[in-house]
Parts: C-alpha cells; structure tokens; sequence
C-alpha cells in the first residue's frame, strides 16, 4: 500500500554544533548506526522500500552512506570487520535510494514539496530522522503501525504523543474526535502554540503518512508560523475538507534534535539493542 518514504534532511543540525559544522547531524552515530539508518530501518520493516531523501548543501554523506564503499569493503574483506556493515548492505541491496536539493530552508512543508518528484502520485510516508521510535518490546514499529491504519481508513495519519503542556510550542498540536483508543479525527491543528492557545497536548511527532492531494494543498499553502510553510496548516485544510487521522502510537519516541534526548536513545541503545546483539 504505501511503497515510498521520504526522509528531509536539509536542516543544518544547529544544537548539536560545532559536530556538525561539517557533518550532517543525521549522521551522528546512536551507538554505531547513523541516526537516519534507523528511520530507514523502521519504514523498510513497514514494507517500504523506496526511499528519496530532501537533502542540502553539505549533505553529501546521507547519499554516501546509502551507497557501496568499494574501497572500504575490500581493505575488510575476509576481516572480523566485515559483519559490522552487514546492516547497511542489507538496506542498499533491498532498497532503492534518490536524493533531491531544497535549495532554501522554508519549513517542513517546503521541504515536503520539494520532494514531489520523488514520490509522484503515490501516498507516502514521511520520517523525521530527529524522532527516533521504537515500537513496543515483540511489536511492530511506528510506521508500521501507521501503514496498518493506512490501508483501513486511506487518508493522511500523523502520529502523536502527549506531552507537558508547558512544551507545546515545540510541536504541531492536534484537537481530535476520539474514534477509538488512540486515533482521532483531527478538527484542529496548530503549530507551535503557546501553552495558554494549544487545543490540547496531543503533540505530532516526525512520522506522517500523506495521501498525494497534500502537494496542491502546499503550493498554495502560505507562508506560516516563523514565515516558513508549515506541514500542519497543508494538513488542517486538508483535514477540513476529508479526513486527517491522529494516531497515538504504541511504542516509545526519543526526541534526537536536542542533546538530552540524543544522550538518552543513546543509552538505551546501548543498552536494549546494541548488547543483546553482541
């Protein structure tokens, strides 16, 4: 049903400087895996296996690393060494990758827009790499999940999580209908409020799947919050005029744009994943 996912990663990774004056912050290692690497692995276990990437100036890494690395591959070749890019191989040789420039930063809506040509007339998913999910211990991920609700009720979804009300203004906030425990129909959507102007502390967090009308809806979305073309006004109008699903997810969500959240995925990495494979 959903086939595509695109990944923006144009953003410059301000609050992890000066790492990544040179380095794109979706490159920063949770544990020894590439932040972005995760998010593919979570759509690719979701049956998605067509990726495009919304990247920038100074990105060239991103692609580098969705591809072979001849040079690197034989100086290890027959080593211990070898099994520690089985991973990647895996992903590059079940996958297809393409990779598109937005050649300014206007917002996630902007950055959507921009990666019309690799996602066509097809219903898609989105994946923020900052937001680094895992599903319940034996259960699916995320975007799984989502897709599973894509193929009952075919329009957009968009995940949320509940968060302190004093944290609203970090996020897109939703006001629902409850149709069943955990999934709204959305009747607002706000960027950013403040505390004392959100409709709820229903947050939207970096996982979207996106039904292709959204694109019209953003060439004639106006500029937003922070003058930037904002995801969540294309989706309210859209919301408005058919349906926009809510859905809180099951599982468990590391915020990866900020330090503290980037130390504790870290950790449990370390310690949930990363050991138990050794």
């Amino acid at each position: 049903m959903i086939k595509k996912c695109l990944f923006p990663v144009a953003g410059y990774g301000t609050r992890f400087l000066p790492a990544t004056k040179a380095m794109p912050k979706e490159i920063l290692p949770i544990v020894n895996k590439p932040l972005v690497q995760y998010g593919v692995e979570e759509a690719s276990d979701a049956g998605i296996h067509e990726f495009g990437f919304v990247t920038g100036r100074g990105k060239r890494a991103i692609e580098d690393h969705f591809d072979i690395s001849y040079e690197l591959e034989h100086q290890i070749a027959g080593s211990g060494k070898e099994g520690l890019l089985t991973s990647i191989r895996d992903l590059i040789d079940n996958n297809t990758f393409a990779f598109t420039r937005q050649s300014e930063m206007k917002g996630l809506g902007h950055a959507i827009l921009t990666g019309r040509n690799l996602v066509g007339d097809n219903p898609f998913a989105v994946v923020l790499a900052d937001d680094f999910c895992v599903g319940p211990d034996g259960g699916d991920g995320v975007l799984a999940q989502m897709v599973k609700l894509y193929s009952q009720f075919r329009c957009s979804i968009v995940a949320i999580e509940e968060v302190p009300a004093n944290e609203t203004h970090k996020y897109g906030v939703i006001a629902g209908e409850c149709m069943k425990d955990g999934l709204f129909r959305v009747t607002d959507m706000v960027e950013k409020p403040a505390p004392e102007d959100a409709p709820s502390n229903m947050a939207i967090i970096g996982r979207y799947i996106l039904t292709p009308d959204i694109f019209d809806i953003l060439e004639r979305t106006p500029p937003g919050k922070n003058g930037e073309m904002q995801i969540t006004d294309a989706l309210l109008e859209q919301a408005k005029t058919g349906c926009v699903l809510a859905y809180q997810f099951k599982g468990r969500r590391f915020d990866c744009g900020s330090i503290d959240g980037f130390v504790e995925a870290t950790n449990y990495v370390y310690e949930n994943i990363y050991k138990k494979g050794l």
